[in-house]
């Protein structure tokens, strides 16, 4: 059996979906304060400025009102959250000393054995914390930090603070404030000049616990010159009650360097995934965002470059999947906001079984960004009369010498195409299944090898019992 075969073979629908008993250091009571907030800054042990910082964003937050536009919200009760969950008392680098039913869960979902063989680091979070972070030794001595954002904090306090909400300010929208208030767990991940980290770093994160919201924070600084891929991957099991996911990803992207940001998102049904993320991309820097989205009962997620520096070029492919009682709102921004900047956004959305997806794209050229280049690309497949795809493009030129491209299509899964395909023995699923792999065959290809055979296991997954 092939590597490749292998990797399928343990790929099953009951990886994702398993319960651990509930057990954990502290818990928050639900709902959300300020005594709840000071709960958390003094379970970190954070300075005062960070915790002032924390309370700020808390007022912000309940100062701004519920967005009225994307995704349905009402079924979202914030007050009925854990919003602080601490698995274990520190986090390790060693993986025999993680306690032994967190460490079942990642043996489980494969991530031990994914970091010996493809990773150069991984961050492994359960529930609100961190319990496991590594990095191979040459990249360490190489000067690369990649930490949880809490040991960022601690071990690099003023470069921590150097960047910390200046990508996404707790001002920029209400989620934010949210994050920025309750935030716990994710990376800090910081590239020397000219460093080129060839292999993955991996953070993947976990919620175990019903009710309750996780929020990340990770910031990644890629130096001058250098290079770095960074992909996170998400699941959580079934449960009758709503939870929370509302991460927030900062990126600093300087002269020359490259950054790549995967997300793998196979949230359970019942998942809100609201999410932030952004990159500040400078002088001839370059950053791609690969961003597949499977499960959650509700997804908004628009990754977005701003181009602040000359030549900088700014890439987004993404893919949504919505099937029953699903809502993906997701798409892309690019902010052209220097001369001679580049930008692609590649959107491919399906849906099934009366799932919905939208398409929101946002392009803005400055009046500073003459010769600036961008083209948007957004394609919807619908498998059949009971679901729908919704495309919202927003383009804004301040500019006079620009190229500015939109394409969009909408189609179904052709009866010729089935015809041809189970005439050469194929179920209608299976021929079904293989036209919407092909579909979305851009995105696959651009993950590492493992990545992709599992996205492609996944539409699988989504794919069976689809049709009869």
């Amino acid at each position: 059996m092939s590597e490749q075969e292998d990797v399928l073979r343990g790929i099953e629908p009951q990886r994702y979906d398993f319960k651990d008993p509930e057990k954990y250091v502290f818990k928050s009571r639900k709902g959300l304060d300020a005594e709840v907030v000071g709960q958390i800054s003094a379970h970190k042990e954070e300075p005062q400025w960070m915790r002032e910082n924390r309370l700020k964003a808390l007022q912000q937050f309940n100062a701004m009102p519920m967005p009225s536009w994307g995704v349905d919200l009402q079924g979202l009760d914030l007050d009925d959250l854990y919003y602080y969950v601490k698995p274990t008392d520190e986090i390790q680098n060693d993986w025999d000393e993680i306690p032994e039913a967190i460490k079942n869960t990642f043996n489980r979902l494969g991530i031990p054995e994914a970091e010996q063989k493809f990773l150069a680091g991984v961050g492994a979070q359960y529930e609100s914390e961190m319990v496991y972070h590594n990095i191979q030794k040459q990249l360490e001595n190489q000067g690369v930090i990649f930490l949880s954002i809490e040991e960022g904090l601690r071990q690099h306090p003023d470069l921590f603070k150097q960047y910390f909400g200046t990508v996404v300010p707790f001002t920029d929208n209400k989620f934010a404030a949210l994050n920025t208030a309750v935030w716990s767990g994710g990376s800090f991940v910081y590239i020397p000049p000219f460093v080129k980290v060839e292999l993955p770093l991996q953070a993947y994160f976990r919620l175990n616990t019903a009710s309750i919201g996780q929020f990340e924070r990770s910031i990644i600084i890629a130096d001058e010159g250098s290079q770095v891929h960074y992909v996170e991957g998400c699941t959580a099991p079934q449960y009758s009650k709503n939870s929370f996911h509302s991460g927030v990803i900062e990126i600093i992207v300087k002269k020359g360097a490259r950054v790549r940001y995967t997300t793998i998102q196979n949230w359970s049904t019942n998942v809100y995934n609201l999410v932030t993320q952004r990159a500040m991309v400078h002088e001839e820097g370059t950053m791609e965002w690969v961003d597949s989205n499977l499960g959650s009962k509700a997804t908004m997620k628009y990754p977005a470059c701003y181009l602040v520096g000359p030549h900088a070029h700014g890439e987004m492919l993404s893919m949504a999947f919505a099937g029953r009682g699903q809502d993906q709102d997701t798409g892309g921004k690019m902010l052209h906001l220097a001369e001679d900047t580049t930008s692609k956004i590649t959107s491919k959305s399906i849906s099934k079984d009366g799932g919905r997806s939208s398409f929101r794209g946002l392009v803005y050229v400055d009046k500073k960004a003459e010769s600036a280049k961008a083209k948007v690309v957004c394609d919807a497949l619908i498998l059949d009369g009971k679901s729908r795809s919704d495309t919202y493009p927003h383009i804004e030129n301040r500019a006079e010498n620009v190229s500015i491209g939109h394409e969009a299509s909408v189609s179904k899964v052709g009866e010729e195409q089935l015809f041809y395909l189970t005439s050469r023995g194929l179920s209608e699923e299976e021929a079904t299944t293989m036209v919407i792999s092909g579909f979305i065959e851009p995105l696959v290809k651009e993950l590492p090898m493992e990545y992709a055979v599992e996205m492609n296991r996944l539409i699988q997954l989504q794919m069976e019992g689809a049709v009869g």
